[in-house]
């Protein structure tokens, strides 16, 4: 479905990002996980089209992505990016709305179906009762909410997202992504997603990428992964990892005082 092959991007001449690759199949769930400034972000930026990288390829399908027009992407892809620019005085409503705009035709309106579709995916991220607020009223995680209620209505088939849960309470947290797991199972959605809670990535991802220092550290399911010795390596922090109880998946467990070395040593943030 979805192949990235020895991307090497940056901004300014500067790489970021050094021949990084990963074959993602159709219905899978793959995040992307690293320490902050390794390059996450900058790979869903090529992967959707917004950043050509220096070197390497991106193919959806058979298709090379550098080929595929802007409008025609829009159809198969939707990206919940970080920094969303959009003139804050549209209502709710409207900026789900705008989500249907890559399937209507160059001179027409919206159709009922498109109302039913919007209308579901506002219900599906739970913002339906604020359809008439406007965006810049409400709450960073109401607005995160209606973001993705715009994607859903595209109706994508590869859905990428960075930090798709950033401004969200527990409670919609676990809606949030319990609903794009059922999307991703029982639709075959395909799904990218960065994280930077390492359990959330282990409970809902089948496999994760870890970029460090632009370049791939480990590649793998999460219960291979995400080992101590991987995060104290790659973070520079020393924690426990166990078995979720419930599910089995691995858990990362922290506690205060863990990264500080023996008393009396004048260092504090031992990097293993």
């Amino acid at each position: 479905m979805l192949s990235i092959q020895n991307i090497t991007a940056g901004y300014g001449g500067e790489p970021v990002l050094r021949n990084v690759g990963i074959d993602v199949a159709r219905g899978e769930f793959v995040g992307l996980i690293g320490p902050n400034g390794c390059g996450k972000t900058t790979l869903l930026r090529v992967v959707s089209g917004v950043l050509a990288p220096a070197a390497g390829r991106v193919l959806l399908g058979d298709e090379e992505l550098g080929r595929i027009g802007r409008r025609r992407l829009a159809r198969t892809m939707a990206c919940l990016s970080q920094d969303i620019s959009l003139d804050l005085s549209f209502t709710v409503r409207e900026v789900v709305m705008m989500g249907r705009s890559p399937h209507l035709p160059a001179v027409g309106r919206e159709t009922a179906r498109d109302f039913e579709i919007a209308d579901r995916a506002m219900e599906l991220a739970d913002v339906s009762r604020m359809g008439d607020r406007q965006v810049n009223e409400i709450s960073g995680g109401e607005r995160q909410r209606a973001f993705i209620a715009m994607c859903l209505a595209q109706e994508p088939e590869v859905f990428l997202l960075d930090e798709p849960t950033s401004h969200l309470d527990v409670g919609h947290v676990l809606a949030i992504l319990d609903l794009i797991r059922a999307l991703n199972r029982e639709e075959g959605m395909t799904v990218v997603a960065v994280f930077h809670d390492l359990n959330l990535a282990a409970e809902y991802c089948e496999r994760l990428l870890v970029l460090n220092e632009g370049r791939v550290e480990a590649l793998g399911r999460p219960q291979d992964v995400l080992t101590a010795d991987m995060i104290r390596s790659v973070y520079g922090a020393n924690v426990v990892t166990e078995p979720n109880p419930v599910s089995q998946r691995p858990h990362v467990v922290i506690s205060a005082g863990m990264n500080r070395v023996s008393p009396g040593s004048g260092t504090e943030g031992a990097r293993g």
